[in-house]
């Protein structure tokens, strides 16, 4: 009866008190801030706008990569990876598009929601702009890129849509039409020119991956170049949209190509004329080991003169193996999953380090395919034999010389005898094993293993300086300059330690080196996918991919290793080329643009559907 007593006046007193207390329920709750309070605090508006980087960006270190759906890399697990494809996509089901880290920021959804977020900022900064000019106008200028930057993503996926700069509500009539493609171009270059105009050249160490003026002009040179590439231009792009009533939405249907690569050019340039950039080690010494040199720029945690726009990561950062390179690209021996395997089709596309290209049907190039090869294949692909990182304590038994095993042992008669522990027949996590023996080095920190429980926090380069003198040279190019595109894509061979291309080359065949060095010196960093459509080259793309096989033959019945037991190989491999099991790739010219889904269309009656859906 007591306790009873006691819980009642308790009770009794704590109704008082809230009754007392008239704030009581005006509460916030702890860790969060109303709308109201963001708009009072700059502080809060520039964590407001920290959202956008990611809504932006994405995590391109995923488990999923955007190289798996271009001609750059197989998808282990598949889970829908090859019905895309395929072209299977339609305006009901893009497969695993929308459900992958790497990815999932990229559908009209997302990207209208990061819209949102962006006009929002705009109606609301001006509250507060006062406190604090500089800082408020260095917000706006990031804003102003991340509205550009998501316009251009909707734009290269879509073509032309609806420009919305206003925050609607659920009461307003928010059904718009598309805009045409020139209007959407026209519009994201006068946000990166508004960005441009607000936006330091530089930062302190400590802020790291914001964007600065460079990489707003950089971006613009970007969206300005893909804008006057063949998919938009009239003049190339008939094929894929003939019959198509509007033709406006997705590319130019006046003007002059001309001046659209001139437009492309005078923006690299202007990157160029800062004399902020430069390639890191941009003229290698003789005696220096530039794959090394190469591998390692990709492992800087410290940004150099090269870097303009980069992700960072940090150990919380970094979900798991879903975002983590050392989970998801290291090799199954290594306990890695080993998800994003380079495929043979772009390691065949290496030269030589003579300048000449690889060929199957050459027996020198057969016996010894990794011999003398362009630096950047050593820096971005791990293949049989390559030393690699110390294996995990459990492997290291089996393979105390920690070098790459993706071949296997046979006896005379044809039988299998040991299995590398890098395959998919291997004695640790078989069923993570590589369909095209091979596994990707670029950007996968060798210092850290998969057992250990730590993560990766190097920062992704998602726009460099290469990228700039590339996009330089391929303007040059197409304005019949030939000598000058020659010279800037000269330089980054020089870098990678490769020959200059012949002074002879020139107009499609300069155009062909061109194409061949981005997709080279810029492999698995998020270009490739959009080069191929650019370009207008899907067919090409697109078709059975192709892995190695590497045997080794021996006049036995059993091996105690892979390995002799001082490290060398059971004789002289044998290698060859064979197709990755059921990754054949179909191209349909509908996926030179996505389709917009149906239940936007349902929704809104004023929007076009593309071609193809």
């Amino acid at each position: 009866m007591k306790k009873i007593l006691i819980k009642t006046i308790i009770f009794f007193c704590l109704c008082i008190h809230v009754a007392c207390d008239k704030d009581f329920l005006d509460l916030e709750p702890l860790g969060e801030y109303s709308e109201t309070n963001v708009w009072k605090d700059l502080n809060l508006a520039e964590t407001f706008v920290n959202k956008m980087y990611i809504n932006v960006f994405g995590t391109p270190f995923a488990a999923w990569r955007l190289s798996d759906y271009s001609d750059e890399s197989h998808f282990v697990p598949d889970w829908g990876t090859g019905n895309f494809n395929k072209g299977l996509i339609t305006s009901d089901n893009l497969y695993t598009w929308p459900a992958t880290y790497a990815t999932a920021h990229l559908n009209w959804n997302s990207l209208y929601a990061n819209i949102r977020q962006t006009n929002i900022f705009f109606s609301k900064i001006e509250e507060i702009a006062a406190d604090d000019p500089d800082f408020s106008n260095r917000l706006k200028g990031e804003v102003y890129f991340m509205r550009a930057a998501t316009y251009h993503y909707l734009t290269t996926l879509y073509g032309g849509v609806p420009i919305v700069t206003d925050v609607y509500g659920l009461n307003d009539d928010f059904l718009l039409p598309r805009n045409n493609y020139e209007e959407c171009i026209d519009f994201i270059v006068s946000q990166l020119d508004s960005a441009a105009s607000l936006l330091p050249e530089s930062y302190s160490a400590d802020r790291a991956g914001r964007i600065t003026k460079g990489g707003a002009l950089g971006f613009k040179a970007k969206v300005l170049v893909y804008a006057a590439s063949d998919l938009h231009n009239p003049e190339k792009n008939g094929a894929i949209l003939h019959g198509y009533a509007n033709p406006e939405l997705l590319g130019y249907t006046n003007g002059s190509a001309t001046d659209r690569w001139r437009l492309a050019k005078n923006a690299a340039k202007a990157v160029i004329d800062m004399q902020m950039y430069s390639l890191y080690a941009a003229d290698p010494a003789e005696g220096d080991s530039i794959p090394q040199t190469i591998a390692e720029y990709f492992l800087m945690k410290e940004l150099t003169t090269e870097d303009m726009i980069t992700i960072h990561y940090t150990p919380k950062t970094s979900t798991g193996g879903w975002v983590d390179p050392v989970i998801a690209s290291n090799p199954n021996g290594y306990h890695g999953t080993g998800n994003q395997n380079p495929i043979g089709d772009l390691v065949d596309d290496y030269e030589m380090k003579d300048g000449s290209k690889f060929n199957w049907e050459n027996p020198v190039h057969k016996a010894n395919p990794y011999v003398d090869r362009d630096a950047r294949f050593y820096a971005t692909v791990l293949y049989e034999g390559v030393q690699w990182a110390t294996r995990p304590s459990d492997a290291l038994v089996m393979d105390p010389y920690s070098k790459i095993q993706t071949g296997y042992v046979y006896g005379t008669n044809g039988t299998l005898i040991k299995a590398g522990l890098d395959t998919r027949k291997g004695p640790i996590e078989d069923w993570n094993g590589s369909y095209s023996g091979y596994y990707l080095r670029k950007a996968v920190d060798p210092t850290i293993s998969p057992t250990d429980g730590k993560k990766q926090d190097i920062p992704f380069r998602y726009m460099r300086y290469a990228e700039i003198l590339l996009i330089y040279a391929e303007a040059c190019n197409e304005l019949g300059e030939d000598a000058e595109a020659r010279d800037y894509v000269n330089r980054v061979r020089k870098r990678a330690g490769q020959p200059n291309l012949s002074e002879t080359i020139s107009g499609d065949a300069l155009r062909k080196a061109i194409r061949q060095e981005r997709r080279i010196e810029l492999a698995f960093e998020d270009h490739r996918f959009w080069d191929v459509r650019r370009w207008l080259i899907g067919p090409e793309a697109a078709h059975q991919t192709h892995g190695v096989d590497i045997r080794y033959t021996v006049n036995r019945t059993q091996v105690a290793s892979y390995r002799q037991p001082d490290g060398s190989t059971w004789g002289t491999p044998v290698y060859n080329r064979i197709q990755i099991p059921g990754d054949l790739r179909i191209w349909e010219n509908k996926l030179y643009f996505f389709p917009i889904m149906r239940d936007e269309i349902l929704k809104n009656d004023l929007l076009i559907q593309n071609p193809g859906y």
